[in-house]
């Protein structure tokens, strides 16, 4: 995965009106978030959006791809993403539309946080009780 300052500056000027999404390094790529949610992944400068089975078919009608990534047992497939239309670069309106949907995708499908666990008392000590 790599991603190119160039590309990460469309994609910030792109995304901008969403709020503040975050295009972070992840396996020399990078992962696009929203309020902690992942909903894209950028791979040599090409963006894919998450989908589910209510925004598969877009993606399917313009005969986008899933993100496929090579491993050391060889290509690995991420049917949970889809590459972007190119054709959206030029269309920003239609963009954030196609994001706004990734985004209600990586909502619908992020798993509940675990709240922490609570430390457990050190061994051996013993709170001093109140004088």
């Amino acid at each position: 995965m790599a991603l190119s300052s160039s590309f990460k500056s469309l994609m910030t000027e792109q995304l901008a009106p969403l709020g503040s999404v975050e295009i972070r390094p992840m396996f020399g790529g990078a992962a696009v978030r929203l309020d902690g949610n992942t909903f894209g992944l950028i791979d040599d400068d090409v963006l894919y959006f998450k989908v589910d089975a209510t925004t598969l078919v877009k993606f399917e009608a313009e005969d986008m791809p899933p993100f496929t990534y090579q491993s050391k047992n060889g290509p690995m497939t991420m049917a949970g993403y889809r590459r972007a239309p190119d054709r959206l670069f030029d269309e920003p309106d239609e963009f954030l539309v196609w994001a706004r949907a990734a985004i209600a995708v990586a909502q619908r499908t992020s798993k509940p946080k675990k709240p922490p666990k609570a430390k457990p008392a050190a061994a051996g000590r013993r709170a001093k009780p109140p004088k």
